[in-house]
C-alpha cells in the first residue's frame, strides 16, 4: 500500500473518531440540560421546557440532520439507562418530538444558503411539525398509553382527549419550540463562524 493511501486512511479514521467524540460530548451536554427544565404558566406542571435540543441542533448543523437526531437518541438512551423503565412512554415521545424539531433545522441549513434565514425557516418548520405531529400522536397513542399504564381502563373519551390536546399539548409544543428557537438564534449568530469551520473540516476530512 502506498504511503499516500495509508495517510488518507489514517485521516479518515481520525475524522470518524473526532466526529464520534463531538457527538458523544454534545449528547452528554444534552443529557445534562434535560434535567434543567421548568413548567410554563397556565399549562399542566408535567409539561416542562428544557434546552436539551440545543446541542442536537449544533450536531445537525456541523455534521448532518441525522447526526442531530442521533444526539437526541443518545440523550434519551442515557436517560433510560439512569431511570430504567420508569418512563416507558415519555422517553420515546421525547425522542420523537426532539427529532421532529431538530431535523428540519439541520435540513434547511444544509440544503439552502447556510445563514440566519435558513435557520429561522428551519426553526419555524420544526416547531410547527413537532407541534402538529405530537398533537396527533398524543391523541391517538400517547395519552391512551399513559392511561393504560396508569391502570385507567375506561380511558378518555374522544372529546376529552381532544380538549387535552388543544388546551395543553399543542400550545406547550408551540411555546417550547418558540422558546428554544429564541435562545438558539442568537447562539447561532455568535457561533456561526465556528459551526461553519467545523462543518467544512468534517467534509474535507
Amino acid at each position: 500500500m502506498k504511503r499516500e493511501e495509508i495517510l488518507l486512511q489514517s485521516q479518515k479514521g481520525s475524522s470518524k473518531l473526532t466526529k464520534m467524540v463531538v457527538i458523544a460530548l454534545l449528547s452528554t451536554v444534552s443529557f445534562i440540560l434535560f434535567f434543567l427544565s421548568f413548567p410554563l404558566p397556565l399549562l399542566p406542571p408535567y409539561l416542562k421546557v428544557d434546552f436539551s435540543d440545543v446541542p442536537a441542533l449544533l450536531a445537525g448543523l456541523i455534521f448532518s440532520p441525522m447526526a442531530g437526531v442521533l444526539v437526541v437518541f443518545l440523550k434519551n438512551l442515557l436517560y433510560f439507562a439512569l431511570k430504567g423503565a420508569t418512563d416507558p412512554i415519555g422517553i420515546p415521545a421525547n425522542f420523537i418530538a426532539g427529532s421532529l424539531y431538530v431535523f428540519p433545522v439541520a435540513y434547511f441549513y444544509h440544503k439552502y444558503k447556510k445563514g440566519v434565514k435558513s435557520i429561522v425557516v428551519g426553526l419555524v418548520v420544526g416547531t410547527l411539525v413537532m407541534a402538529i405531529i405530537m398533537s396527533v400522536l398524543n391523541y391517538l397513542i400517547i395519552l391512551p398509553a399513559y392511561l393504560w399504564i396508569s391502570g385507567v381502563e375506561e380511558g378518555l373519551s374522544s372529546s376529552a382527549k381532544m380538549a387535552t390536546v388543544l388546551s395543553a399539548i399543542l400550545p406547550f409544543n408551540l411555546l417550547k419550540g418558540v422558546i428554544v428557537s429564541l435562545l438558539f438564534i442568537p447562539l447561532f449568530i455568535k457561533m456561526r463562524e465556528w459551526i461553519e469551520q467545523k462543518r467544512v473540516q468534517s467534509l474535507s476530512s
